[in-house]
């Protein structure tokens, strides 16, 4: 592992193509080495699909191959902390889809194994390591929009078919789980600290599961913010954020995947000016970051640390909403 980190993924995810697997083919400390599934017939098929070398019958074998060094975790929410677990008490790294867990206390569980194992734990927030992110993060501390006030962020998108997985309560599902943890983390990230929740209330698909979600938060500091996020409501797609201060304000159009489209526009002195930044995938960045981290022990901005402040801020927008927290599967 000397050179580069051999990579399982668990799961024929759809996600996996282009969060692992198109990056990784451009980078040379990187191969995707294994892949498992459920079915090992759909785990050959992809493997046929995207050149993977080897297919495992079941993620445990996998999990126990010698020649994978570290395991992808695409799988439904309420899988992530098992699996992870799973690969970190093996001795393996692991980079795991957002969110890192079904809840806060799950979090800070495979918080204490990752820190006892030595092992690398990163949540892929892939936003997080695009350029667009440090320079938005470089704008508010310059103190270029003056004090903040106010953080908003979007993430809303239709997702119509009921039946997807992201709608099922015993997967850890729901639209604050999936589109509501970026818009989280956002908050969080652009804000400067975790926030308070000071109220949410949700659409709902069933009893249990939001199809829509909307929650005023308010920062240590002062500030405010809010947040809305949504797989089906009136709000078709809107992927946002806003982030205003007393001298200033900070705009970007669809922060999630900025190397398809962004816009990113400041407002200050009197004056607007649009920043453009590499059509380089956000993927690509947070796999420079992994193998970073693998090889050479560089440190990792989305760590298990990160994601129990982020679970806390989703727990407490379930529990002001009056809905259950997500359970682990």
């Amino acid at each position: 592992m000397a050179d580069r980190v051999r990579i399982g993924v668990l799961g024929a995810a759809q996600i996996a193509p282009a969060a692992l697997i198109k990056p990784a083919k451009e980078h040379a400390e990187v191969v995707v080495a294994a892949v498992a599934a459920r079915d090992v017939g759909r785990a050959q098929a992809f493997a046929s699909k995207y050149g993977i070398a080897r297919v495992h019958d079941g993620y445990e074998a996998l999990i126990a191959d010698p020649d994978v060094d570290a395991v992808y975790i695409p799988l439904p929410n309420g899988l992530h902390g098992r699996w992870t677990r799973a690969a970190l008490e093996a001795g393996k790294h692991v980079l795991c889809e957002k969110p890192f867990t079904a809840n806060a206390a799950e979090a800070r569980e495979i918080a204490q194994l990752a820190a006892a194992s030595g092992q690398v734990a990163m949540e892929a927030f892939h936003y997080r390591y695009h350029p667009f992110a440090l320079r938005a993060e470089e704008i508010i501390a310059s103190g270029e929009l003056g004090t903040l006030q106010r953080i908003d962020v979007s993430f809303c998108f239709p997702l119509p078919k009921f039946s997807d997985i992201r709608y099922n309560y015993s997967l850890a599902g729901g639209a604050t789980m999936d589109a509501g943890c970026y818009a989280v983390h956002m908050l969080r990230t652009f804000g400067g600290s975790t926030p308070e929740v000071v109220a949410a209330q949700a659409k709902l698909r069933d009893p249990r599961v939001d199809r829509a979600m909307t929650a005023e938060l308010r920062f240590p500091e002062g500030h405010t913010g809010r947040l809305r996020c949504s797989m089906w409501s009136t709000d078709m797609l809107r992927i946002s954020v806003r982030v205003v201060g007393d001298r200033g304000e900070l705009r970007v159009l669809n922060p999630v995947l900025p190397h398809v489209f962004h816009r990113f526009s400041v407002r200050s002195g009197g004056t607007n000016r649009m920043e453009r930044f590499p059509r380089r995938a956000s993927y690509a960045y947070q796999l420079d970051a992994f193998a970073a981290a693998v090889l050479r022990g560089e440190p990792v901005k989305t760590t298990p640390q990160d994601a129990i402040e982020n679970m806390t801020v989703i727990d407490s927008i379930y529990r002001a909403a009056g809905l259950p927290l997500r359970e682990a599967s």
